[in-house]
């Protein structure tokens, strides 16, 4: 077991930790199956970290296919106790303009066929139910918002994120839905990551970027050179962010 307490798992935009002095790698395996890659340990301005880019470090695993159980399995494992997770999500209310980067505070789950839990299969002594009424740590939004606050960036301190199933965009109707179900931002990975870290008692928040307006929030199609953009903007934010949150931590 390492000393590293803390971990982060990247999205979108964020496959790799600019400034992270790699110490080791090592290879989990897991009950689950496979993680999305190795975790890979290092020094970051000063603080021993793990990181571990959920999509793989080639970016080449689709959100409905990450095998969420075997990271977060892995990560606890490890000796880890606090996660910071990074998303790259679309923008449905106004406020969640492409390149703003936001701190949610609900999660509505809309996917189906994942894997969504560790209570399950045999050797189970009976049935376990987790809260999920406030599903992220909020003393760890705390620090992130506190954060922010310090260096200026504008986040958006709170919202309900919408998880959907991918690994396409939602049509302008289902946008329509889920601002009406009272989300406001829209992403595929939310779920079931922030159930599986409550199960395993991990202190979890999502860092998320805007990368694009969802469907019919805008005029045109969406376009990847646009997200492009626009992650750059706000994965710029999020690496202001980290050194700062990891600091206070």
């Amino acid at each position: 077991m390492s000393d590293a307490r803390l971990a982060i798992i990247g999205g979108t935009g964020l496959t790799r930790l600019r400034d992270l002095e790699i110490t080791r790698r090592e290879v989990m395996h897991t009950p689950y199956g496979e993680p999305s890659g190795p975790l890979t340990y290092g020094q970051y301005h000063g603080h021993e970290v793990i990181f571990l880019p959920r999509h793989g470090a080639q970016h080449t695993i689709p959100p409905h296919q990450v095998n969420y159980r075997a990271n977060l399995w892995a990560l606890r494992n490890a000796g880890v106790e606090t996660v910071l997770a990074i998303a790259a999500v679309g923008g449905i209310t106004v406020e969640m303009a492409p390149g703003v980067i936001a701190m949610p505070d609900q999660i509505i789950d809309y996917t189906w066929s994942r894997f969504h839990t560790f209570f399950e299969g045999d050797g189970m002594e009976g049935v376990t139910h987790v809260d999920m009424t406030y599903p992220y740590s909020q003393e760890l939004r705390e620090t992130l918002i506190a954060a922010s606050r310090e260096l200026g960036l504008g986040a958006v301190e709170q919202g309900t994120y919408a998880a959907t199933q991918g690994p396409r965009l939602e049509t302008a109707a289902e946008i329509d839905r889920l601002e009406r179900d009272g989300c406001d931002l829209v992403g595929m990975t939310g779920m079931p990551e922030t159930a599986l870290a409550r199960e395993l008692e991990l202190r979890y928040a999502c860092c998320a970027v805007v990368a694009n307006w969802a469907a019919g929030r805008s005029k045109g199609l969406i376009t990847m050179d646009d997200i492009a953009r626009n992650l750059e903007i706000g994965m710029a934010r999020v690496k202001q962010l980290l050194p700062e949150v990891i600091g206070q931590l």
